[in-house]
């Protein structure tokens, strides 16, 4: 699976309940934090619900040669 990278960037002052719950279950606690995750249906689901207060991007993996 791919991972990514999600920073915070605006403030959770003013969203709701539920989605201050839905960044503290990312990982996320202040603005510019930044957690690496797999990129999961669930994840990605989480991700969509906090959009406006994220950024998302994709952490490109080098290929690995099997010895």
């Amino acid at each position: 699976m791919a991972r990514i990278r999600i920073r915070q960037k605006r403030s959770k002052i003013g969203s709701s309940k539920r989605q201050k719950r839905t960044l503290e279950a990312l990982g996320l606690r202040k603005i510019n934090s930044s957690v690496e995750v797999e990129a999961t249906p669930q994840i990605l689901g989480m991700v969509n619900k906090v959009k406006h207060l994220i950024q998302v991007e994709e952490i490109k993996m080098p290929k690995v040669k099997n010895a």
